[in-house]
């Protein structure tokens, strides 16, 4: 199905043609025609399958069809993000749909200056996209108010979640107009964002584009049983044999990620680290260095596993498993996308076995095992049946709140409360990973 029989603005078709759309992903085809009709919808489609074109041309369209002045501080239509990254990359997706449309596109997260961000915010805005702790602090300021977004956008909710942000999301989209379209989308699927959705959703339609917690067919998965402490070695071997030309490179910590930095640049590899001490800028550099062919290998943490958006990109490793399997399917979904066969390897030591049956048990199949010569490892089924047994231990599942004190004002800092909150507990996963522009005692930045 074209673009072309959507009946567009011819502004915003031809903004799409020189973009380099024409036929529609499946996630387009079902979630703009009822988008465009002012639904509620809650989307889940796997990574790289086009979902910001969903809900970002039915809001242009919209926007067009009802036309408004651009008023200072005052956006019609906001999109939640989890992350700086993909703040960014949203921009320039939606900057680029509407670049013949008399529309202002900003962007508000951390590690960027709020007197910058207040400016563009003071000329005028009509599309919003923040992540929540930055959009509060402009909120305190009073740089922007949001009783006026008719649109309201939560991509990634999944992921918001788990970073323990459904505390600042409520907050947020109580402020908007109580009239108003709300649509939300995942990756994966969880008890907590189908709780979300029936707190926000009114009357919604649910679209589900593939099997729930699915990964892309477009991508063959193979793991290699090692020992931890050879990881490195493995990889290096693999990378000189093999040849590989970019690889994209995840770890669970940053301490892993420098330490491997480290054994390449031993080896004159070209590879940079994106971890979330590095700043800003260093994190741009490294992801454009990455994506014009400058470095061979770029390594991150979970910062990077879904703001990353990278065409023809067709390896990922996972040197170490994540401990949420949700974020297995985001870290392999940066390869195979837009319908382009992609590969993943992840190295998988005795103690992550654990890890990997509850990825399979997520993905609903077992993944490929290649056991490298010289790199064996010994007892594991003895280990997979003392694992099985193993009880895990309660974990506390808090969710950090943004509390903004307004006679600091001037800071660019907001203090953080933690307070139990009922999403966060339905899923086990209410540890703040990463919180973009917002530092908190409960944050493991990796």
């Amino acid at each position: 199905m074209h673009f072309s029989s959507l009946d567009l603005a011819p502004d915003l078709y031809r903004a799409l043609v020189d973009y380099g759309y024409r036929d529609m992903t499946p996630v387009q085809m079902q979630a703009i025609v009822p988008a465009r009709r002012g639904k509620d919808i809650q989307v889940t489609a796997q990574t790289g399958t086009g979902k910001t074109a969903a809900f970002a041309i039915p809001i242009l369209q919209r926007m067009l069809d009802n036309p408004k002045s651009t008023i200072e501080r005052r956006p019609r239509a906001l999109i939640l993000t989890p992350t700086r990254e993909l703040a960014e990359q949203l921009a320039d997706a939606i900057s680029a749909y509407a670049r013949y449309l008399p529309l202002r596109v900003t962007a508000l997260y951390g590690g960027a200056k709020l007197s910058g961000q207040a400016n563009k915010l003071n000329a005028g805005v009509d599309i919003v996209i923040s992540t929540p702790g930055r959009l509060l602090e402009h909120m305190a300021l009073g740089n922007v108010t949001l009783r006026d977004v008719e649109f309201v956008v939560l991509d990634e909710a999944d992921r918001m979640l788990d970073m323990g942000f459904s505390a600042d999301v409520l907050k947020l989209l109580n402020m908007t107009a109580a009239k108003r379209q709300t649509m939300l989308f995942s990756a994966t699927t969880s008890p907590a964002v189908n709780e979300l959705s029936h707190k926000i959703l009114h009357n919604h339609e649910q679209i589900r584009v593939a099997r729930a917690n699915s990964t892309a067919d477009t991508i063959s998965h193979v793991v290699y049983p090692v020992e931890e402490g050879r990881k490195v070695e493995l990889f290096t071997q693999l990378l000189a044999e093999q040849n590989w030309f970019q690889v994209l490179v995840f770890t669970s910590t940053k301490e892993q990620a420098e330490r491997l930095l480290a054994e390449l640049q031993k080896t004159k590899v070209n590879a940079a680290v994106c971890h979330g001490d590095k700043n800003q800028g260093a994190r741009r550099r490294a992801i454009a260095d990455f994506k014009s062919a400058k470095l061979q290998v770029l390594i991150a943490t979970e910062v990077a596993a879904r703001g990353l958006d990278m065409r023809g990109l067709n390896l990922v490793v996972n040197f170490n498993l994540p401990y949420l399997p949700e974020d297995y399917v985001h870290r392999i979904g940066r390869t195979g996308r837009a319908g382009a066969k992609g590969h993943a390897i992840s190295f998988v030591s005795r103690e992550e076995e654990q890890s990997l049956e509850r990825i399979q048990k997520l993905i609903g199949t077992n993944i490929k095992r290649i056991n490298k010569r010289g790199f064996e490892v010994s007892n594991r089924d003895i280990l997979v049946k003392r694992i099985s047994r193993k009880v895990l231990s309660n974990r506390a599942n808090k969710a950090t709140e943004t509390s903004i004190d307004l006679r600091r004002s001037g800071s660019s800092k907001p203090k953080r409360s933690t307070k139990t909150n009922s999403i966060a507990q339905s899923t086990g996963k209410g540890r703040a990973q990463g919180r973009t522009g917002v530092k908190s005692k409960s944050n493991r930045s990796k």
